[in-house]
This record gives structure tokens, sequence and C-alpha cells, in this order.
């Protein structure tokens, strides 16, 4: 049995945890701190047609035993090998800024962070990733998400950068991850998706 202490882990970093260990182990026990956590993980165990029994520790934590069934062991294993660097075929996540959602921009950076590091754990993956506007930063030096777009890069998805989004923001020199698109080819992507998912 794959025991993990996920206390202190920020979201989704349990879920993730946890999809992992079930990826090679039939009983997982995760502890988290907090009840956010707990439906999240919950959540995953059901989708992956798990049970899973709660119990609220002393402490105030809470430990989750996720067992798989049948029907949990054919959807991991379909999960394993060439499956997980799949890529769905004209699939594009489109960042047009450099953080998720309106409102606070503090949370709105904390929330892409978390959304492209739960993205290089997706099954498919996304086919292209295009970054334009303020999105660009977020492929350029000193972005906090430098590592997971290079992850994304390297399990083949195609980073596409607006290179007049990079000039406008004084970045053309200091491009780290994909490479220099224009809106031609930006546009014709756009237009031709199959699927289209701007966060």
């Amino acid at each position: 049995m794959k025991q993990i202490d996920a206390r202190g882990l920020a979201c989704p970093q349990p879920v993730i945890l946890a999809k992992k260990a079930l990826e090679t182990d039939p009983v997982v026990e995760i502890t988290v701190d907090n009840r956010t956590a707990v439906e999240n993980v919950t959540r995953l165990a059901q989708s992956q047609k798990c049970s899973v029994n709660v119990a609220e520790r002393n402490d105030g934590a809470f430990t989750l035993r996720i067992e798989k069934n049948s029907g949990g062991e054919k959807r991991a294993e379909s999960l394993d090998g060439p499956a997980v660097s799949t890529l769905y075929k004209g699939l594009i996540v489109v960042l047009s800024e450099d953080r998720m959602g309106r409102g606070s921009d503090e949370l709105g950076r904390v929330l892409i962070r978390s959304f492209l590091h739960t993205l290089t754990e997706t099954v498919p993956l996304p086919e292209k990733i295009i970054c334009y506007n303020t999105g660009v930063k977020l492929a350029a030096e000193e972005s906090d998400v430098l590592d997971d777009l290079g992850d994304l890069q390297k399990k083949g998805v195609d980073v596409l950068v607006c290179g007049t989004c990079l000039n406008y923001f004084g970045l053309s020199d200091k491009l780290k991850v994909g490479k220099v698109s224009n809106m031609y080819d930006i546009a014709t992507l756009l237009v031709n998706a199959s699927r289209m998912v701007c966060p």
C-alpha cells in the first residue's frame, strides 16, 4: 500500500500525487489537511472507479484510503505508457494573459501556475499552446511556469509565442520556452482548431 503525506501541499498537488500512485499501486492512503483537498482527491478516486474511505484524525487532518476495483484498474492501465504522451489533435490551449481569471491579479497568477502544472498531468495533452498579449510573459525569462511549459514541450506539445507581443513587451531576447510565431499562423490555428481552451 502506498502512503502519501500531502499535508501543507497546495492544490492540485494532493490530486496529482494520488493519481500517480494509483497508476502503480492498488491501494493508496493519502493524508491531507483540509476539506477542499478531501473533496478533490475523492472526486479523483471516483473518476478512476475506485472506492474511497475518509477518516478524520485527532490532529484535524484527514486520511483517505483509495482502493482500485476492476474498473479502476482498467482505467489506470489505459493511462500508462504511450497513452500518457498522446496529444489530442486539434486541441489548442490559448494563454492570452499571464494570469487566470478576473479580479485579483495575485490570485490569477497562482491559478495560472496551478493550471499549467496540472496540464502536464492531463491525458491527452493539447496539441498546441498559443501565447499572446501578456501570455507571452509565461514563456519568457523569470516566469514561474518555465519548468511546466518546458515539460509540456518535451512531451510533444507545440508552444507558439506571438513575436509582435514579445517585441511590444521588450522580451524578444528573453524567450525561454517555445518558438516565435506570427498572427497568420496563430489565426490559422485558431480558425481550424477542433477544440480550444482559454483559461
